[in-house]
């Protein structure tokens, strides 16, 4: 080494490494792959966890952090699985359980009882443990043979530790002094799966401790019913329908906005009715799990533009919005995955036309919001890769393009029709809540309202979202 120099003293191996570093033996293929199929099966336990506790957590905050973990997560698993079928012949084992006390961490996790259960048990265990075996994985590896997973694991700890910020905000707002005892029992039990294991990465010496499950002792079962928290006070009004008043030409683009940034915020109950067809589906492609994940999160994205719509007209959606769960609810109460994968897929269609999407974006330019007009473009934008999920996932399941709208068609005509049912059992009373949001965008704006535009008092009643009038009952 000491006579050994490159051209010109240039950066020796790409810049990856230097020579000295290129020459210690590190990880062996073998050992190599053992540790990447551990990292993989946590992200895919990890993303199972996420997506399946966004429908049933109640506040909106960490839906929307599950939402996006969840994609994170499923980008992690695909990159993971083609790494590990660069190095190894089929079968690849990526669907077996590297331990049986791995598989207890997350299981534990997964049944958690609480949202500050979960958030610890993710944030506070399982990622940091991911964290640390990711980091050592890079540590012990030859920087130039191995390369392509030192690869994987940075860009992986680049969202790992964005995910790591994030949760360690989350608990300093909840885990105090007293809820640290109430969980400190289960804090051991997680510890204890993880030394029983070898560690997450399986490189220390197994602790032989017996694993008894707490939460996990009963298997889990998935909730599909929506849950909100206390800034939802009225979740099955449907008092006030967007569409109807969107595309009536009588109605200017200024108030069409609110409206629009309604829409965008009410789409919470897509991540919650996307988040039931990818628990209870099985046996797909991962790349079926991967795709649907991104648009649950895209969804998720466009419930946060209508909250920062809000924000910029200095509304207090809570207060002066309604915002409904009834889709979601009826579908995951009412249809099979697949049915409700229809509906998805027959709204998407109706969205692509120039009555749909693009529709919404030339309202928003011509209302004078340049925020609304951006949200609508990047709308818009999701929604062409939306269509393209559906086909690829949903279409190829019917031999004509036509009987797999119809079917969604029939599907939707199943639900959604409780409207007058919920007002009598008393979860509502529809009202309707638009007058007074336009009249405090219209104190931001500094106009009188339009006699008009306050009358709006059209409901879901007897006009689905899609504009198609209801007939029957559910």
């Amino acid at each position: 080494m000491a006579n050994y120099k490159s051209f010109r003293n240039l950066p020796t191996l790409a810049g990856i490494s230097t020579i000295e570093e290129a020459m210690k033996a590190g990880l062996s293929v073998e050992q190599c792959v053992t540790r990447l199929k551990r990292f993989h099966y946590t992200l895919k336990r990890l993303h199972q966890i996420f997506n399946n506790r966004i429908t049933a957590e109640p506040i909106y905050e960490l839906k929307m952090g599950y939402s996006l973990h969840a994609h994170y997560c499923a980008e992690h698993v695909t990159a993971l699985r083609k790494r590990v079928s660069e190095m190894r012949e089929p079968p690849l084992g990526l669907d077996e359980t590297p331990h049986p006390a791995l598989e207890a961490l997350f299981d534990e996790i997964l049944c958690s009882p609480s949202s500050e259960e979960l958030v610890f048990g993710i944030y506070g265990k399982a990622l940091p443990a991911l964290k640390a075996a990711m980091e050592g994985h890079i540590r012990d590896t030859n920087p130039l043979a191995d390369h392509p997973s030192i690869r994987v694991c940075r860009f992986a700890l680049l969202e790992i530790n964005e995910m790591l910020n994030y949760g360690a905000e989350v608990l300093a707002s909840i885990f105090n002094e007293d809820w640290q005892k109430r969980v400190s029992h289960w804090s051991a039990l997680l510890d204890d799966c993880l030394a029983a294991c070898g560690g997450l990465d399986g490189i220390s010496a197994e602790s032989g401790r017996a694993i008894t499950r707490l939460h996990s002792a009963k298997p889990y079962r998935y909730d599909p019913v929506p849950r909100r928290d206390e800034r939802f006070p009225d979740p099955y009004n449907m008092g006030v329908n967007a569409e109807v008043f969107i595309y009536d030409a009588q109605f200017p683009p200024q108030p069409k906005t609110l409206m629009m940034f309604y829409k965008r915020l009410r789409e919470i109950d897509v991540p919650e009715m996307m988040a039931s067809i990818i628990a209870e589906t099985s046996n797909k492609p991962w790349d079926y799990y991967r795709d649907m994940t991104r648009q649950l999160w895209d969804e998720a994205r466009h419930a946060m533009m209508g909250e920062v719509g809000f924000a910029q007209l200095g509304i207090n959606w809570s207060k002066y919005v309604m915002v409904n769960f009834t889709w979601a609810l009826s579908l995951n109460t009412q249809l099979k995955p697949i049915e409700r994968h229809a509906v998805l897929y027959f709204i998407e269609q109706g969205l692509m036309p120039r009555n749909g999407k693009r529709f919404e974006w030339e309202v928003g330019q011509q209302s004078g919001n340049p925020l609304s007009a951006l949200f609508q473009d990047y709308d818009w934008a999701d929604e062409v890769l939306h269509a393209k999920v559906g086909r690829d996932w949903y279409l190829k399941e019917f031999s004509d393009a036509r009987k797999a709208v119809q079917y969604g068609d029939e599907c939707w005509s199943k639900v959604l029709m409780n409207w007058e049912n919920w007002r009598k059992e008393g979860k509502t009373e529809h009202r309707n809540w638009w007058p007074e949001l336009y009249q405090q965008a219209c104190n931001h704006w500094g106009i009188q309202p339009d006699p008009k535009v306050l009358g709006y008092a059209t409901t879901y009643e007897s006009v689905r979202a899609d504009l198609k009038e209801v007939t029957g009952s559910a």
